[in-house]
């Protein structure tokens, strides 16, 4: 029997990732893997630090690996550790080489990249609402598929648009033998 395909939704704060995810996995009748940063913060109860960036990174790999066991056709990954490095970076100005490496060891086989044209919903985890620091994320998440060898998708719109458009790119994109391609919604 074939490993499940693994599909990420990518992108910055407040852009329905979590939303799209539970409704994907809905959708194709499989499993999803949370965000692990969203729990793990809430259990530690002071901020964070950039040594808790490691362990968040051990526990969405672990959280996967877990879920894959019980995945049908696909594992529908709220994030992957391509959002630990952002992070990292924005606030650190550097990116622990052992998270890195967790990256390189991980493979996917479609990116879903959430647009910034959802409305910001506060939250007390989410660091930076202003729509100049959503534009520089989107872009940062963008450069990262594009450059990652992976199909993506760039998913806009309303909820039920934004899981039409990642349904088509599942059923278009993830037994495609094309590496390098992405859809683009029309303007």
């Amino acid at each position: 029997m074939p490993q499940p395909r693994k599909i990420v939704v990518i992108g910055p704060e407040s852009t329905g990732k979590s939303t799209l995810s539970a409704a994907l996995a809905k959708a194709l009748n499989t499993v999803w893997n949370p965000e692990y940063a969203r729990s793990y913060l809430d259990a530690i109860g002071r901020p964070y630090t950039e040594a808790d960036l490691l362990q968040i990174a051990y526990g969405q790999i672990e959280g996967e690996a877990q879920r894959l066991a019980s995945a049908q056709d696909y594992l529908i990954c709220d994030t992957d550790l391509y959002v630990l490095k952002v992070w990292a970076e924005a606030k650190y100005a550097r990116c622990d080489r052992r998270i890195l490496e967790l990256i390189a060891g991980n493979t996917y086989d479609l990116y879903l990249l959430t647009y910034i044209d959802t409305p910001w919903m506060d939250d007390p985890q989410r660091e930076h609402p202003a729509i100049e620091e959503r534009r520089y994320f989107y872009h940062q998440y963008r450069d990262i598929v594009q450059q990652s060898g992976v199909p993506w998708i760039d998913i806009r719109g309303g909820e039920e648009e934004r899981l039409a458009q990642a349904l088509a790119g599942i059923r278009q994109f993830v037994n495609s033998p094309i590496r390098q391609c992405h859809i683009s919604p029309k303007p």
